[in-house]
């Protein structure tokens, strides 16, 4: 099975299902985040607007709740389950946002069509990520704008592997390679700068934001038994292995835990991008 059929199986299976089930926690979580990029998109006013990996369409209904009726926002995501929600959560809101399930990196977008494209969190995960950003900058319109939010280095977001550290005695885990798709594959500024010259945006810049991040300790356990590379292992571990990690990994968030939350800092980069005439 190839990386890209890979991916596909599972966010369309317990991956995204877990994303779906778990979506109001995850707003709260990374609400700040999807407010920065919906003050952007207020600030720049765009007329058609993309979210890359959209998930449960929090960002993309975010953004399109603060433009009204003057943008067309449309989501892109591989998660079909995912893509349900976001559709529900757009028919609640009464939102001028559509959805599209499809593969970002090879899907035929009508060229020239955005003047803005965004994403949280939903970049990171390319097999090829020239190809992406390649299409990505065909999709946009001539002076139109890149701007997303991608994580920092994993020593500058040590909550997010502290579940990995604290089980790797119990499960077999696998070893994070620098670069390598997922979530810290946009981490090395140098190397993403390169990705988005050969891929044809222009005036690429970063921004280093530190965002403070809180959930309710109550969902603590579930949060880390359910995503990031222990949630993964866990999907066919037996109920004694289970209650093993449980057992080990909670307490070593203790120094998150201030009394009924948990908090941490988002560590990030914002990066932005244009697309000029001469580079489609």
């Amino acid at each position: 099975m190839d990386y890209a059929e890979e991916q596909r199986q599972r966010w369309n299976s317990a991956a995204g299902h877990a994303w779906v089930e778990s979506q109001a926690m995850l707003d709260r979580l990374f609400e700040p985040l999807a407010d920065r990029l919906a003050d952007l998109a207020a600030d720049r006013r765009p007329d058609q607007l993309l979210d890359v990996g959209c998930g449960t369409g929090s960002t993309t209904v975010a953004i399109a709740r603060r433009l009204g009726t003057t943008a067309a926002c449309v989501g892109v995501d591989i998660s079909e389950p995912m893509l349900a929600a976001a559709r529900a959560r757009a028919d609640r809101e009464g939102v001028a946002a559509t959805f599209i399930c499809a593969d970002a990196q090879t899907y035929p977008f009508e060229p020239g069509s955005f003047d803005l494209i965004v994403s949280r969190f939903g970049v990171m995960f390319f097999q090829d990520s020239v190809k992406a950003f390649a299409s990505l900058r065909r999709a946009a319109r001539d002076g139109g704008e890149l701007c997303m939010i991608v994580w920092r280095d994993p020593t500058d977001n040590p909550f997010m592997t502290v579940a990995q550290r604290a089980a790797a005695p119990i499960l077999p885990l696998p070893e994070r390679q620098p670069d390598a798709p997922g979530q810290f594959a946009f981490a090395n500024d140098h190397r993403v700068r390169g990705i988005l010259r050969d891929s044809g945006w222009r005036g690429v810049e970063f921004r280093p934001v530190d965002i403070a991040c809180a959930m309710p300790e109550r969902e603590l356990v579930g949060y880390f038994t359910r995503f990031g590379p222990v949630g993964m292992a866990l999907q066919n571990a037996d109920e004694r292995t289970h209650g093993q990690v449980i057992d080990t990994v909670r307490p070593a968030f203790d120094r998150y835990v201030h009394g009924d939350q948990v908090r941490f800092t988002a560590a990030c980069w914002t990066v932005s991008a244009r697309a000029d005439a001469n580079t489609r």
